[in-house]
């Protein structure tokens, strides 16, 4: 497995760029890179020979900080930290629905594999939020509980703070991470939590589940102590600690055929990372300032064998590689 590095674009936006998905190809549409920036813009790209601008879509009034897109293709939704998740359509810009999340912002959101639920990770509320899509209607709130062997006298309220989340493949769990550390797992149909996933001690930043298809039940995590954990998740095992970043591992993402995964870093190199032998098989440095998020393209945009990987960082730019 190797990334050659494509194409970079540097000042794609007009300030840091914090998040990155691929939105889904449709029949009329190939796949298109969706990006969003501090510049309190969304942007959307086209990949022939590099990274083409298709629009930017503005309605937010401070940062943007995740994106994410329908497995349809034809929505997508960004977070911001003016506390309001934008809900709009790929192709025309059209507003569908503006979540608002008071009185924390909004860090991290995720749909999942079957489209049917947004959920939206609220902050300093501790609490992550499931949108239904259909109607854009509250379903259910996620409470992240006090950890083991903490005392409720403890002043740890701002520990809780939730940053990331992932569904798991079959969407019956979700995943979600937090300041202090720990990993929440949820059954979803019951909005139950099930148990905690522990060994990071300090922000868990970027959740992703495997690809694979015996291991489903693989999480994978990235935080500011540099460290990115691979879990068993519902056998609440940690089966291995991939150590290299110099400084916090801010992004991961799984590679379509399962075999790797990709992070990026506040060291601001993007690692590649061969799941079998548990070590990074190569570094790659197009970046000059820290790698806020990479993205695979998921299956079905560019052929069986060749994928691509995107890459944002607060130097403005984007850089696109493909995978085989």
């Amino acid at each position: 497995m190797k990334l050659t590095w494509l194409s970079s674009v540097e000042n794609a936006h007009d300030d840091s760029v914090w998040a990155c998905t691929w939105v889904p190809a449709t029949d009329d549409r190939q796949g298109l890179l969706l990006t969003g920036s501090l510049d309190e813009t969304v942007r959307l790209w086209r990949h022939n020979d590099g990274l083409a601008r298709v629009n930017t879509l503005t309605g937010h009034c401070l940062g943007v900080v995740s994106v994410a897109a329908h497995p349809s293709g034809r929505i997508a939704a960004s977070a911001s930290i003016d506390s309001y998740v934008r809900v709009f359509t790929v192709d025309g810009n059209d507003t569908i629905a503006t979540l608002d999340a008071p009185s924390s912002e909004v860090w991290q959101l995720q749909f999942n594999p079957q489209g049917t639920t947004l959920a939206v990770a609220g902050g300093s509320s501790a609490s992550v939020k499931l949108w239904d899509t259909a109607e854009w209607k509250l379903n259910a709130t996620l409470s992240i509980p006090r950890p083991e062997g903490i005392k409720p006298s403890d002043k740890s309220g701002n520990k809780k703070f939730v940053l990331s989340v992932a569904w798991s493949p079959d969407g019956r769990h979700l995943a979600c991470g937090s300041m202090d550390g720990t990993i929440s797992v949820f059954d979803v149909a019951r909005a139950k939590f099930l148990h905690h996933l522990e060994g990071h001690n300090m922000p868990v930043r970027s959740l992703v589940y495997s690809t694979a298809p015996l291991d489903k039940r693989v999480l994978f995590s990235a935080s500011d102590d540099g460290q990115v954990h691979i879990y068993d998740s519902e056998g609440k095992t940690l089966i291995a600690s991939l150590s290299g970043h110099a400084s916090w591992v801010l992004s991961v993402d799984a590679s379509p055929d399962g075999a790797a995964i990709a992070t990026g870093s506040s060291d601001r190199t993007v690692r590649l990372w061969d799941l079998k032998m548990r070590a990074a098989t190569q570094i790659l440095t197009n970046h000059t300032d820290q790698v806020w998020g990479v993205a695979f393209q998921p299956p079905g945009g560019t052929g069986v064998r060749n994928h691509l990987l995107a890459s944002v960082s607060d130097d403005k730019g984007i850089s696109l590689y493909s995978y085989s």
